[in-house]
């Protein structure tokens, strides 16, 4: 069975997207920490990030750095934290959160946001890339 984010690569579901290459895609997260928290994900369905063969890991890397420096361009913050846990979703990702205190990178604090600032955010990370 497809997992959330294959089906959000194949379009089933919608996103705000963020970033996409070949082999990967980003997408602001629905339930996020903080504005402009974001999605890294490869699009091959891996279930574990560790079990991405080296070259997948390694691009799924370089490519979450890529869009890391332009959230920082795109949403005021101190810096721009990475967290993998995956427990989630059956399905290889990153989360780059725009932190401003230690409690940003706290998954128990949500921030609400409307679909047009949702919107807005993955526009302007767009813009840096």
């Amino acid at each position: 069975m497809a997992s959330l984010f294959t089906k959000i690569i194949t379009g089933e579901i919608p996103c705000y997207k963020v970033a996409e290459t070949e082999d990967y895609l980003a997408f602001l997260d629905i339930n996020p920490n903080a504005k402009g928290h974001t999605l890294c994900i490869p699009k091959k369905e891996v279930d574990k990030i560790f079990d991405l063969d080296q070259e997948a890991y390694h691009g799924l890397m370089a490519f979450s750095r890529q869009v890391a420096l332009a959230i920082e361009k795109a949403v005021p913050c101190k810096r721009v934290g990475m967290t993998v846990i995956g427990l989630e979703v059956p399905h290889a990702h990153v989360h780059l959160i725009p932190l401003n205190t230690m409690n940003d990178a706290q998954f128990v604090n949500k921030t609400v946001l409307t679909k047009e600032a949702f919107e807005t955010t993955a526009q302007k990370i767009a813009s840096f890339l």
